[in-house]
């Protein structure tokens, strides 16, 4: 019996040992455990940095400033994401300052431009090695000729899935902040109540929603709801795309839920952001780069 006591003791006294030794105690009775390795805590550490110190923005009109400084021109200086404009402050120089703006954003959106043409964008981008990318896109692949001609959601999917492929293949860590489509039923619904925005609308603006402005009747809402679910459909794929990047954030919809009005819309298409509806937009996306959690 002493012998086996003896065993056991000694089986003890090695399982205590090793317990020890995995809680990281020293021999100094202090009991406190070790540091953790750097590279532990650098694997647990943000990966969203919000203050990123370049930015490319790519997407369509919108992102280009169309309509909000001339008529039926280009303004990128009113842009939300990269403009220099004071009454816009654009997320860029809200987080860079206007002399960083100037120097350190780039605006590769094209006026026109569907999630097809993304990709590209992303590639001319990326050669400017940018710590965040805008997203902006998705208007024109629901403002069609008709609501039949509109993008399927499966190819809008298949390419945004490439644009983020085409980015991260150059620039694995680059951040991007996606916006969400906007709301086309109610820039319908706001832009109506102007006379002079409907006979702009007849020149052939997004005439899958807004053709025809003043027919209320059963057709042409279920024409507008179409258009407006295929819109909802989008968002749906941009959030989902994005969540499945650890350094994509998608702005939940904020865009798409702002209440805007027509103070918000240019006053030479009732379609576009005026200066004071890019204003807005910097706003949303700066909350959304800037927050502690997305």
């Amino acid at each position: 019996m002493r012998k086996r006591s003896h065993r056991v003791r000694a089986a003890l006294t090695v399982v205590a040992a090793m317990v020890l030794g995995a809680a990281g105690c020293d021999g100094g009775g202090g009991g406190s455990p070790r540091a953790e390795p750097t590279k532990a805590r650098a694997a647990r550490a943000p990966l969203w940095d919000r203050s990123p110190d370049s930015i490319a923005a790519v997407g369509d009109s919108i992102t280009r400033g169309f309509d909000a400084c001339t008529v039926l021109s280009d303004c990128p200086e009113a842009s939300w994401a990269t403009g220099g404009d004071a009454r816009v402050d654009s997320l860029a120089v809200r987080l860079l300052g206007a002399a960083g703006a100037a120097e350190r954003s780039w605006n590769h959106a094209v006026t026109g431009a569907r999630m097809a043409d993304l990709p590209e964008q992303m590639e001319q981008a990326a050669a400017h090695d940018p710590e965040l990318v805008t997203v902006m896109v998705g208007g024109n692949d629901a403002c069609r000729s008709s609501a039949s001609a509109m993008t399927s959601v499966a190819e809008f999917r298949a390419d945004f899935e490439e644009a983020m492929g085409t980015l991260r293949s150059a620039l694995p860590k680059t951040q991007v902040y996606v916006s969400s489509v906007p709301n086309l039923k109610r820039l319908w619904s706001e832009g109506r109540t102007n006379m002079l925005g409907k006979q702009v609308w007849k020149l052939g603006i997004c005439p899958s929603m807004l053709a025809d402005a003043d027919d209320l009747t059963s057709a042409a809402m279920v024409r507008r709801d179409s258009v407006q679910q295929r819109v909802v459909e989008y968002n749906k794929v941009l959030a989902e795309v994005c969540a499945k990047d650890r350094r994509c954030r998608f702005d939940d919809n904020a865009v798409y839920d702002f209440r805007f009005g027509t103070d918000q819309l240019s006053h030479w298409d009732w379609f576009h952001p005026s200066r004071d509806g890019q204003a807005e937009l910097a706003e949303i996306a700066y909350r959304r780069v800037t927050a502690r959690n997305p």
